[in-house]
């Protein structure tokens, strides 16, 4: 997949729109130093923007593979353009979101938002609840962040503890290394 020319376009049109979007998944641990081989393309944005990304997608020749309140999922036919998920948010978490995160460098230099590594963290806690056979990799990725000298470490418990996965956290923590 051509992370860049895929963000490029995406963002051109969202920036256009006048709608916020954040580098998250994969991508999102890269541009804070954590890389590691990701096939997709995820962003998150504002639920209000929903309807004009999946219709943007769409426009874009990607086929809607999942539609949700929170969550939709995108599949080019072309192997270069790939997969391009979306996290939607909406009310306070939003606000709390785009007002902490960071411009950063992406792919190919491309400068984006990225979220704070706690709510990076909470958005894979959540995942991994919805999933759980993501668990092993979201995990690892949870302890990637954890390294991070100024993560909040009681906001990433506190997610833990919101979706009923306390067990998670504290394996995490067992296994901290001192």
């Amino acid at each position: 997949m051509d992370f860049a020319t895929v963000l490029g376009r995406i963002a051109e049109r969202l920036e256009r729109q006048g709608e916020p979007f954040a580098l998250v998944g994969g991508l999102g641990l890269a541009a804070l130093g954590f890389t590691r081989s990701t096939l997709d393309l995820d962003l998150l944005v504002p639920a209000r923007a929903q309807d004009a990304v999946v219709a943007l997608m769409e426009e874009l020749g990607y086929e809607t593979l999942h539609r949700s309140s929170g969550f939709s999922n995108h599949l080019h036919a072309d192997e270069a353009f790939g997969r391009v998920d979306f996290v939607y948010v909406r009310g306070d978490t939003e606000a709390k979101i785009f007002a902490n995160a960071s411009k950063m460098e992406g792919p190919d230099g491309a400068e984006v938002l990225v979220p704070r590594p706690e709510h990076l963290a909470a958005m894979k806690v959540l995942a991994m609840k919805n999933d759980p056979g993501r668990r092993l990799q979201d995990l690892a990725d949870i302890a990637r962040l954890l390294t991070l000298k100024d993560i909040d470490r009681d906001a990433v418990r506190a997610a833990f503890e919101r979706y009923g996965m306390l067990g998670s956290w504290d394996e995490l923590e067992r296994d901290r290394p001192d």
